[in-house]
This record gives C-alpha cells, sequence and structure tokens, in this order.
C-alpha cells in the first residue's frame, strides 16, 4: 500500500469541504485540481478513477486525489450517493513512504515518546478501522467552516487533525507481519481488535479477559502498561466514539443511541457521556449541527 508522509510542524491548510449528496444518479466530472482532496465514502459507492487506477470508494473508506493529476468518474453512482470532501494545502507531504510494523507497534505501546512524532503516514485509500471517529472530526470541521470564526486557522487545525486521527487509525491497523513482533504484542493486537469489533455488544472488561484466557485485573494492568489506558476507560472511548458519530450523523434518540453502542442503561450512558465529553449527549448535538451540502 502506497503512504503520503506528512510533517505536521506546522497545520495544513484548509481551503473548503462539505457533504456531497444527490438524489439521482450521478457521475463525477473529468477534473485537475491543484490541492490535495480528502475524501470518506459516507453512503452507496462512488466510482472514481485517478491516473488510470479505478476505485470503488465505499462507505467507510477514504482516498486521497492528488493535486495536478487526472480524477473522473468511470460510473454512474446510484441514487443518495453520499461523501465528505475536504480540499487542502501542504508543502510537507510525500509521497510512497512504506511503515514499518516494528516502529508502529513502538509508538503505539509506548505513549512517553509520543511529544516526539512528527511525521503522520496517510494511506492513499483504505478503510479505517473506526470510521466514526472520523466523521465526528469532518462534522466539526463543517460545523466550524459554516460558523464564521474570524480566523480561518481554526480550519487549518481541525483539518490537521482529521488527517491525525487517520494516521492513527492507520497505525493501528498495520500491524500486519506478526512474526517480527512479540507474543506480547500480538496479544495485545488482538485484544484491542477484538474489543474494537465486539464493544457495541454490551461486553464488559470480565467478557475480554474471559475471551483471552487472563485474570481480568492481571489483563487491565498489564494492557495499561502496553497501551498507557485502562482497558475499561479503552471499551468506555469506543463507545463514547460512536454516540458521537450517531449524535451527530442521525436523529435518533438518546435512549436507541445508547442501546446502539452497547448500554442498556439510558442514565447510565447520559453520566458517562458527561464525564468523558463534559457536556450532556443532547448539547453535543446541538453543539455540532452545522454542515455544508451540495449535490454537483
Amino acid at each position: 500500500m502506497e503512504y503520503l508522509k506528512l510533517n505536521i510542524e506546522k497545520p495544513v491548510q484548509y481551503i473548503s469541504g462539505g457533504q456531497f449528496i444527490t438524489n439521482k444518479e450521478w457521475k463525477h466530472e473529468k477534473r485537475v485540481i491543484d490541492s490535495y482532496e480528502m475524501i470518506i465514502g459516507v453512503n452507496d459507492t462512488l466510482y472514481i478513477e485517478q491516473d488510470g487506477i479505478k476505485y470503488e470508494v465505499k462507505p467507510g473508506e477514504v482516498l486521497f486525489i492528488l493535486p495536478h493529476t487526472i480524477h473522473k468518474g468511470y460510473k454512474i453512482c446510484n441514487k443518495f450517493i453520499s461523501f465528505y470532501w475536504f480540499h487542502f494545502i501542504s508543502d510537507t507531504i510525500y509521497r510512497g513512504k512504506e511503515i514499518n510494523d516494528t516502529t508502529v507497534l513502538k509508538i503505539r505501546t509506548t505513549p512517553e515518546i509520543s511529544h516526539l512524532i512528527k511525521d503522520i503516514y496517510l494511506p492513499r485509500y483504505g478503510s479505517p478501522i473506526a470510521v466514526q471517529r472520523l466523521n465526528i472530526l469532518a462534522n466539526q470541521l463543517l460545523d466550524v467552516d459554516n460558523s464564521n470564526y474570524y480566523t480561518r486557522m481554526s480550519l487549518n487545525y481541525l483539518m490537521t487533525s482529521l488527517l491525525i486521527e487517520l494516521s492513527e487509525q492507520t497505525f493501528l491497523h498495520s500491524i500486519n507481519r506478526q512474526d517480527s513482533l512479540s507474543e506480547t504484542d500480538i496479544n495485545i493486537h488482538f485484544i484491542l481488535e477484538w474489543t474494537r469489533i465486539n464493544a457495541f455488544d454490551g461486553i464488559t472488561v470480565s467478557d475480554i479477559a474471559e475471551q483471552f484466557s487472563y485474570n481480568k485485573d492481571y489483563l487491565s494492568r498489564h494492557f495499561k502498561q502496553r497501551t498507557g489506558k485502562t482497558l475499561q476507560s479503552y471499551l468506555h472511548s469506543l463507545r463514547i466514539s460512536k454516540a458521537k458519530d450517531l449524535l451527530t450523523g442521525s436523529r435518533q434518540n438518546i435512549k436507541v443511541i445508547a442501546n446502539r453502542v452497547g448500554i442498556d442503561d439510558e442514565k447510565y450512558f447520559m453520566r458517562l457521556f458527561k464525564k468523558y465529553e463534559k457536556i450532556t449527549p443532547t448539547e453535543y448535538r446541538k453543539a455540532f449541527s452545522k454542515t455544508h451540502l451540495n449535490n454537483k
């Protein structure tokens, strides 16, 4: 897989963004642009070709369009096709970089070196493991873009944050050469993945410990040593992140959203949400309600 390497000592320059949505069949026009474009699939499939390579961008997938390259639709998209799009400029981005998995795991499991990391890696085309986190940041970015802030620097930093989140998920997902990793690190990776996949089914830390044949207290201590956070905190963060995505991307009520993220008690969910986000779910929904929509 080809990656873009981006130095983030200064933010990228955000140009524009929005959510494309149409209620009729549609085909992307042939274009050449002088900026980078980040596309996040939301609904149905976007058929787009770049430099002779055809892509099918499905919900939850991300594609980068590069500057000065021909891109166009190669097939008609169905009704209600929808995707986020963001244009940005950077003079510190490079193509064709690879990620060493051992280095990735060291970064993932050694929180104390995080302040030294000044480069991020972005997949040219990929499937983030937690796209709802990207959707949350995308909605926040579009909300600020349509709120007439007195400085556009906020947009530059939010766009950079969106790219950092994608890179973070790329790092988590890129551990694929398991023979170069220790058994301990492989186990942590499996625990992270299994928990992520099953987080919305009402699982508990005890369930996770039982799944991997560990004592609950031992697993919690070991997990924190390797990742910098407790297993319970990781489980909560997955659920709160999904809830934030549902709050900004749907009109479902709080009880339904709580159930969808694996929490049966609506009041407990509301307390947990406020503990992590410092505002209630309803306040969060109201805070990020402005989004630029387009259908051309």
